[in-house]
């Protein structure tokens, strides 16, 4: 147990630490190398990569609408009902979030607006691994369909079977995602990004992975002829501000919920009463025991944190010092300490608000900042999958009126040519030219 009034500065930036990314200068250079072969080999680089880290008798990197639809018919009843209620519920949010185009006048003779559109082509990036997501391809699927991109496609890893999980190719059908290639890791952003023969290039990149998908990310979305993405990611977090009224089962179940995800992930407590923190503990200890995925979240919370505030404001600052990709407030009145709450990437009040409902079905979008990046970054939303551009249009009245004041600004800054681009409109309006 950290009691964090007892720590320097350096101190408690040091309890609040995520674990180092290991590798990073290796990582770079193996993922440069992949995004070169890509990039020069296409389609033959995409197979060859897939073949040796996912299905060594993958023929093709399309997966056909007829094993789609196929897979999608595998889906339970139940799944599929989890994932219909699901879908709606993001679908209504995301919708909500619709924004309005602008218009209005800014000197008289002068109209200025402002538009949004969606994006035109964007890929989407789902993990394989140990367990399907579906609900990913819910988060980044929804916003794409409620946005209005025309061309979505999807990039996942295959099994042995050269397929995918039933209920990937379900939430993608509901998504309106009708192309779907088998491949994942860096080759699979690398081929979004720049485009194959057989993989179309998109705009933008969307989705979660392993320290080579966001490593791939980041160095297409530096090219300038890569992809935009939606944000920079590390290994998942979350942490738990929690008061001496708290359920710590509650806490231990949620702390948990979040190291099961990978052993890099990192879970945090803070709380003002220590009681509190030993309970939640004890939990961790024995829910660990009942879990199938025990042996990857144990090693995860070796690098979790108990930290003993004196106050729940101080507990707060721990928070906020920290920005959390995930932030619960187990604190009695919590919807009352929302305006000293800075920085998170998404915020569970109360005790019935764990972070498997915004992760799932809430309607919120659980692809979220982290690493600390929720200081500047948002959790995605509809806007993410959409641009604004601006238009203005000046009438005669609109150049006569704010031509002068153009003209003393670009004099000012020495552009002859932007000046002389007013001062001949002004010229032919005095000559009655207009």
């Amino acid at each position: 147990m950290i009691t964090w009034s007892s720590l320097s500065a350096s101190e408690k930036k040091q309890a609040l630490a995520r674990p180092a990314m290991a590798n990073s200068q290796q990582l770079k250079q193996t993922v440069g190398e992949i995004i070169t072969r890509v990039e020069q080999e296409g389609d033959v680089a995409v197979l060859d990569y897939t073949r040796k880290f996912d299905c060594p008798d993958l023929t093709s990197l399309v997966l056909s609408q007829t094993d789609i639809d196929a897979l999608a018919a595998k889906v339970t009843p139940e799944v599929a009902n989890a994932i219909d209620i699901a879908f709606n519920n993001i679908k209504t949010f995301h919708e909500a979030q619709k924004p309005s185009d602008i218009a209005l006048t800014t000197t008289p003779g002068v109209q200025c607006e402002l538009r949004f559109t969606a994006l035109d082509a964007v890929g989407l990036y789902i993990p394989g691994g140990s367990a399907p997501l579906p609900s990913t391809v819910l988060m980044l699927g929804v916003p794409a369909l409620v946005a209005g991109c025309e061309n979505k496609l999807l990039c996942t890893p295959p099994n042995k079977a050269q397929l995918i999980a039933p209920e990937i190719a379900y939430a993608a059908r509901k998504c309106g995602i009708d192309k779907i290639f088998l491949c994942g890791g860096a080759q699979a952003i690398a081929a979004m990004a720049l485009g194959t023969d057989t993989i179309p290039q998109v705009d933008k990149i969307f989705g979660p992975g392993n320290s080579f998908v966001t490593e791939a990310k980041q160095q297409v979305s530096q090219r300038a002829d890569g992809a935009a993405i939606d944000m920079p990611a590390g290994p998942s977090e979350v942490l738990v501000l929690a008061d001496e009224f708290a359920n710590p089962e509650f806490v231990a179940a949620d702390l948990l919920s979040q190291a099961e995800h990978g052993p890099d992930s990192q879970a945090i407590l803070v709380s003002n009463s220590a009681e509190l923190i030993e309970q939640a503990k004890d939990a961790v200890e024995r829910q660990l025991a009942t879990l199938s995925r025990a042996d990857i979240a144990r090693p995860a919370m070796e690098n979790a944190r108990y930290i003993l505030a004196d106050t729940i404001e101080q507990a707060i600052e721990a928070s906020n010092a920290y920005a959390p990709e995930h932030l619960i407030v187990q604190i009695e009145n919590a919807r009352d300490y929302l305006p000293k709450i800075k920085y998170a990437g998404s915020i569970f009040l109360g005790p019935w608000s764990p972070e498997s409902a915004g992760d799932y079905a809430s309607g919120t979008n659980h692809v979220l900042p982290t690493y600390g990046y929720a200081k500047n970054y948002s959790s995605l939303g509809l806007l993410d999958f959409m641009r604004r551009y601006t238009i203005q249009e000046l009438s005669a009245d609109g150049m006569r009126n704010l031509g002068p004041a153009i003209m003393a600004l670009a004099a000012a800054e020495g552009l002859d040519a932007h000046e002389q681009a007013v001062a001949l409109r002004m010229q032919a309006l005095t000559q009655g030219d207009a």
